[in-house]
């Protein structure tokens, strides 16, 4: 058997309240400190001698550093340690270093942490499913891979890993609230009511509350259901990606502004010395742009005028002339 396949059969054992305590403290200041700037080899290296000693924890820290000093990714070092972390912190740490993935780091961290904190506060399965489940699907991150991972978790007993590795088959067929609904208490009541006798064909999962919420749900958005069940149950509350204000979008689009007026002062400044024109000066940077710039990959018409007369397209989808003008380029 190969090693990935290794990993994938190991199912995580229950740690002490006193692991998951530690874990929250950790993707909380892990998530802050990347907010403010720092490095993440800087913070692994740092953030153990933080963590309490008696726990595992700052063992499992240590050797997310190294691998981070190695490959520049924590999500390895996690994968690795499957004793440790459970397979859906795994997954929701190696979507978010992803290369081609769009799920934020910190957003990532956040989603940990209430994880976490949840575990230690005495988690109940059905709040997990849920937690776990909407996670998957408020961020896009996959059903295959995120259920795999799911019904590998330690906290599912059998009948819950076949419930989640059968929704995969069920969904976009059967409505979430149903699925919910028919493995309820509430319903196995309901049917009693009618027929005494009757035994359901599938383990009853859920209770009696979350069969009745369900019930209520059925053919509305799921998001509605989920945000009903932390409303009245106390399920955590997944963290929903935080949406640029006006102001910053704004900001972006004047620094984009600011980026093309250099590019253009740079090619001047070139043709004024008789020098050859170096591309890698007018390449943007990463580190020098908060984000994807506005309209990028989309044509810009420039005017055959000498003059920096030229229209760009804006978020909007309204031209924007600029104000400024240049000399004509001899």
């Amino acid at each position: 058997m190969e090693q990935d396949e290794i990993l994938k059969a190991i199912k995580m054992p229950d740690l002490e309240r006193e692991e998951y305590i530690e874990q929250a403290y950790f993707f909380a200041a892990f998530r802050e400190r990347m907010e403010d700037g720092h490095p993440a080899q800087e913070i692994l290296g740092r953030i153990g001698e933080e963590l309490l000693s008696t726990t595992n924890l700052p063992r499992a820290v240590s050797y997310m550093h190294a691998e981070s000093k190695l490959s520049g990714l924590v999500g390895p070092a996690m994968k690795m340690m499957a004793h440790y972390f459970t397979p859906f912190q795994t997954f929701v740490m190696m979507k978010a270093e992803a290369e081609t993935g769009r799920f934020d780091f910190s957003q990532a961290l956040l989603i940990l942490e209430r994880e976490a904190r949840y575990r230690f506060d005495g988690a109940s399965r059905a709040g997990m499913f849920v937690y776990q489940f909407e996670t998957i699907s408020r961020n896009r991150l996959g059903y295959r891979e995120g259920l795999s991972a799911m019904s590998r978790d330690d906290l599912f007993d059998e009948d819950w890993s076949d419930f989640i590795k059968t929704l995969l088959a069920r969904l976009g067929d059967v409505d979430f609230a149903d699925l919910i609904f028919i493995r309820s208490l509430y319903y196995l009541n309901e049917r009693r009511r009618k027929s005494a006798e009757y035994e359901p064909k599938f383990p009853i999962l859920f209770g009696e509350k979350e069969g009745k919420i369900a019930r209520a749900h059925r053919g509305r958005d799921p998001s509605l259901l989920f945000m009903a069940l932390q409303r009245q149950l106390g399920y955590p509350e997944v963290p929903r990606p935080r949406r640029s204000t006006e102001a910053e979008s704004k900001l972006l689009q004047l620094e984009q502004r600011v980026l093309l007026l250099e590019n253009r002062l740079k090619i001047m400044d070139n043709e004024i010395h008789g020098q050859e024109l170096d591309l890698n000066q007018l390449m943007i940077k990463p580190s020098e742009t908060a984000g994807v710039p506005a309209g990028w990959g989309k044509k810009v018409q420039v005017d055959s005028t000498p003059a920096l007369g030229r229209e760009l397209s804006g978020s909007s989808g309204e031209s924007e002339k600029w104000d400024f003008q240049y000399p004509p380029m001899s």
